[in-house]
């Protein structure tokens, strides 16, 4: 009995910890391929379902929370050095807004859903892409445009407002350059 609860929490903290290579998305998926938590399949099974290529849901992801489970944006300041509030509700590894994974368990039925799991982040992400990809008429294999929608959201995607905030265009730059390396990396993995 003690063996088995051992190696249950094994496996436990082995999915609580961030990857620590995530230059390479071989070496995250290498660290990621357990039974029960196979990042690899899950990012697939994604791409398969909604047409988002593996390389952009994982750079989306490393964007958002560096593959960290439980990340919030940091706390405004008040008066420079009082810790204040969050300036939004993004949470989890796709740092989704509360309002927006609603919608998300509402139009899916995946009420069990939470932001601090691989395999529903991921979901979400390719949820999202799709519906920007619906929306607005973004490739699913352009990661850069995919990327701006995601952060700005659909509507000031549209209007284009996003294009004044410098911040998105960066943001949305360093993640196609990433979803790119991790596109020709994953030719060479083997999986």
């Amino acid at each position: 009995m003690r063996r088995i609860m051992f190696i249950a929490l094994l496996l436990l903290t082995g999915c609580a910890t961030a990857p620590t290579q995530t230059n390479n998305v071989c070496a995250v998926f290498d660290q990621r391929d357990g039974f029960f938590n196979n990042w690899y399949k899950q990012a697939k099974s994604v791409e398969t379902e909604y047409g988002v290529p593996v390389p952009i849901l994982m750079a989306t992801i490393y964007t958002e929370s560096g593959y960290r489970a439980r990340v919030k944006p940091p706390r405004t300041k008040l008066f420079g050095f009082i810790p204040w509030s969050r300036p939004s509700t993004a949470y989890g590894y796709s740092q989704a807004l509360d309002g927006t994974w609603a919608d998300y368990q509402r139009e899916t039925g995946r009420w069990t859903a939470r932001r601090t799991d691989f395999s529903d982040a991921v979901r979400f992400v390719g949820w999202y892409h799709a519906r920007s990809h619906q929306m607005n008429g973004i490739p699913l294999n352009d990661a850069y445009n995919l990327y701006a929608a995601y952060y700005a959201g659909p509507n000031d995607f549209a209007r284009g407002t996003w294009r004044s905030k410098p911040g998105i265009d960066r943001s949305a730059r360093r993640t196609a350059a990433i979803a790119g390396t991790y596109a020709a990396q994953l030719n060479n993995c083997g999986l």
